[in-house]
This record gives C-alpha cells, sequence and structure tokens, in this order.
C-alpha cells in the first residue's frame, strides 16, 4: 500500500530546515506529548489496579468472603449452623469468631483496637497473618493468655515478644464498688505484618475461648466467617446459604443486606411463611466483602476512570498539535506538491505521504511512551526510594494510603486500551491535513512560478 518512495519523501519532509524549524518544533513538542501522556497513563492506571488489587487480596487475606452477624449480637448454637454451610458447593472452610472493639493499654500509652477471638487452626487458614509473622510464634496463640498483634501496633505501643499488653473491654463487672470495665493483661506472642497498615494498626487476634470469657459470649459467637473458592461467584452461594438460614425459622430467619430490594422482601414473605406469623424476629443476617468494603472499591473504580479520562487529554492535545503541524507543513511543501503532481504521482500517494508524516510522530512517541510507562511501572518502588532519599521527604505514607508499599499492576487490556487509543488518535490527526494535501491544484499553485 505504501511505496518505498513515499517513506522517503515522508522522512525528507520531517526533517527540519532552517526556513521550517517553528513547524519542527510543533512537531517534536506534539511527540513529547504523546510520549508523556502515554507513559503517564500507563503508571497511573498500573498504580491505580495496583491499589485495587493489593486491597481486594489484603483484605480477603484477612477479612473473610461471607460473614453471618446476628442482630442480637450473639449467635448461639453455631457448631451446628457452620457444619452445615460448610456443606455447601464451593464453601472452602468456615470460623467462629469472636470479635469486639477494646482498649489497649501500656504503662505509657493507650490505643484503641479491634480484638478478634479464633481458634489457632482457623487462624493459620488466613495465609495473609500466618505467613507473615515478623516475630514470636503463632503456635502460642494456643495459649488463652497470649495474644498477636500487628506490627503498627507493636511500633505505636513500642511492644516486644514476651511484653505485657492490657486489654479493656466496654463490658462491666458488678462490684461492690460499682461497674468496672474488665480488665486482663496478656502476653504479646507474636506480631504479624499483613501490609494494610488499616490492620497492622488496629487487628489483634487472640484465644478463641478467652475472647468468649473476656468479652462474655457464653457458648455463642459474634461473627461466622466463610470463606469460598472464588470470591467473585458469590450469588449460587448466598442462594443456598438463604435456604439454610429459611430452614431453620427463628432465631435462624434472617436476611441478606444488599442493595437490591427485591432479595429483602423475598426475606421478608418467607418469614411470614415460615413462622406462620407476622412480626419475626429475624436475628441473623450476612454481609459479603463487595458491600462491606463497597467505599474502598466504587472509590477506586471512579478515581481510576476520572484519571483515564483527565489524563487522556493529554494525548488529545497533542494530537491537535499534529494537526497544526501537519497542516503548516502542507502550506510550507505546496510547491512540492505541485510537482510531484505534475510529475505523475496520485492524489492518493501525495495523501499518503503525509500520513505517514503525521502517523510517524504518533507512532514513534507511543511506543517510546509505552516503554517509559511500563519500565517505569515494574521499578516504581525503586524510583519512589530514591526520590524520598533525594529529597528527604515521605512520598507514600502509609497511614494515609492504607498500605505500606505503592503498589503496580500492569494489565495488557490497559496497555494495549492505551497504546490503541493514542494511535488512532494520531491516525485521525492526519487525516484531515493529507486530504487537503492531495488537493492541491498544481495549476493554480505553478501558475505564477
Amino acid at each position: 500500500m505504501f511505496s518505498k518512495l513515499e517513506f522517503l519523501i515522508a522522512f525528507r519532509y520531517l526533517k527540519s530546515k532552517r526556513k521550517e524549524g517553528f513547524i519542527s518544533v510543533i512537531a517534536i513538542f506534539s511527540f513529547v506529548g504523546i510520549m508523556i501522556g502515554v507513559a503517564t497513563l500507563i503508571i497511573v492506571m498500573s498504580v491505580m489496579n495496583g491499589f485495587r488489587y493489593e486491597l481486594v487480596n489484603r483484605i480477603l487475606g484477612i477479612n473473610s468472603h461471607l460473614t453471618i452477624y446476628s442482630r442480637d449480637h450473639q449467635i448461639a448454637d453455631y457448631e451446628k449452623l457452620r457444619a452445615e454451610i460448610q456443606q455447601i458447593r464451593g464453601v472452602k472452610f468456615t470460623n467462629p469468631l469472636v470479635e469486639s472493639q477494646a482498649m489497649l493499654s501500656t504503662p505509657s500509652k493507650n490505643l484503641g483496637g479491634l480484638v478478634k477471638g479464633i481458634r489457632l487452626e482457623d487462624l493459620k487458614n488466613k495465609k495473609l497473618v500466618s505467613e507473615n509473622i515478623t516475630a514470636g510464634n503463632i503456635e502460642k496463640l494456643a495459649q488463652k493468655n497470649s495474644v498477636i498483634i500487628g506490627s503498627a501496633i507493636a511500633q505505636n505501643l513500642n511492644l516486644k515478644i514476651g511484653d505485657p499488653l492490657k486489654i479493656i473491654s466496654a463490658e462491666t463487672s458488678e462490684t461492690i464498688i460499682g461497674a468496672i470495665p474488665r480488665i486482663k493483661t496478656y502476653e504479646v506472642a507474636g506480631v504479624f505484618e499483613s501490609g494494610l497498615y488499616e490492620y497492622d494498626s488496629t487487628t489483634i487476634f487472640m484465644n478463641f475461648e478467652m475472647a468468649q470469657i473476656h468479652f462474655r459470649f457464653p457458648d455463642s459467637i459474634s461473627a461466622l466467617e466463610i470463606f469460598v473458592e472464588d470470591a467473585t461467584k458469590l450469588d449460587e452461594i448466598k442462594s443456598q446459604l438463604f435456604q439454610i438460614l429459611v430452614s431453620k425459622g427463628s432465631p435462624y430467619l434472617g436476611g441478606f443486606e444488599r442493595k437490591e430490594n427485591d432479595l429483602n422482601d423475598r426475606f421478608q414473605r418467607e418469614g411470614e411463611r415460615v413462622s406462620g406469623a407476622k412480626g419475626v424476629n429475624n436475628s441473623l443476617y450476612a454481609t459479603d466483602w463487595q458491600q462491606a468494603n463497597a467505599s474502598f472499591i466504587d472509590a477506586l473504580k471512579v478515581e481510576s476512570t476520572v484519571m483515564f479520562l483527565i489524563l487522556a487529554l493529554i494525548i488529545l492535545v497533542a494530537a491537535f498539535n499534529i494537526i497544526s503541524s501537519m497542516i503548516m507543513l502542507v502550506n510550507d511543501k505546496n510547491k512540492n506538491i505541485a510537482l510531484l503532481r505534475t510529475l505523475g504521482m496520485s492524489k492518493a500517494a501525495v495523501m499518503r505521504i503525509f500520513l505517514i508524516c503525521g502517523s510517524s510522530i504518533g507512532f514513534v512517541g507511543t511506543f517510546l511512551g509505552l516503554a517509559i510507562g511500563v519500565l517505569f511501572s515494574a521499578n516504581i518502588n525503586n524510583i519512589k526510594g530514591w526520590l524520598e532519599s533525594a529529597t528527604d521527604t515521605t512520598l507514600f505514607n502509609p497511614t494515609i494510603y492504607f498500605l505500606s508499599t505503592l503498589p503496580s499492576k500492569i494489565f495488557i487490556s490497559d496497555v494495549v486500551l492505551i497504546v490503541g487509543m493514542a494511535l488512532v488518535l494520531s491516525f485521525l490527526a492526519t487525516l484531515y491535513p493529507a486530504y487537503r494535501a492531495s488537493k492541491s491544484n498544481p495549476a493554480e499553485i505553478l501558475r505564477y512560478e
């Protein structure tokens, strides 16, 4: 389709001469704009993808895919319910949990935290915790006076392995001097670092039986966690879980707290049918990880879309620069075009010459931007570390961004979309100037030459 002669002429036109210097400067700005736009888009999208991927994986590494709670704050006869749920196809494992807010106290400082009473074998299933014990021994959780704390808690309270940690519960005990908080001192048996600052700075794991005693959950739990094989496919498991809860009647009758009103209505109708009367106590309900972290996920989706649209404007501006530089080049090369036409070159060939001129700017700029963007994204933490040491500032504060490292994940689909968009815009930007060049009338141009 394109001949060697057309490529030769196009590349000669792109070379700067003294009187064409301004045209060349605009072409260079177009090239740099497309390169920066493509590189920036790849880097930003990689970081946004990395944020979403790391957040979801780390959240699911500590929290469950589905969780059953009680409106009465306590779930009794949980072992029987757990056994039935475990039979659902697609469920990997379930674990009972005693969860409560508490005050963490040392002689020098106090801190709020979330205490989770869990069995040792169940904690081992949470790989993000069990495989990231930075100090101590997870096996000591079997001892009733031991706790495993997040790395940020250990740092904030200056705690080491073997140090005492006082946990003050909101529950009170009646004494002769009145109601006082339930207080017990535990030994720090281990420290974990999940990489998610929000959890490392608040979460404490305690022996399950001891948590039942400390937070007053006699023969009961506060939540039942459910882990499935595929966290993105929960509808079928939810449907079967619905049947289990409804078949129990009161007090197991409950409903999923979902956005869809029809499912809530269904639970209400089933509750009336099972109980035979209205006003049944819907004590149990379930939430999934997407509902519990909807604000995080929705915010990341919106930010990703907005950032893509904003940064795509850089490429669009560069494309307009290509249009202006090509129009100026066509005007400057009018005599050359007329001579080529009189020598027998077709309109289509002239149009192809200028298509090559404009497209080559976009093509080279796009693929150079691709290389820069991919290399930067792959080494973003090393670059961040170098910049922080050079400027003596913290560019990525984990207390603000929740993650302890700057995540980056390159998706091929995003790269293809960005590169394709840049190439298409560059090609479209050359169509009008090339068409204008092909419509030049050699007789009019050479009349007074």
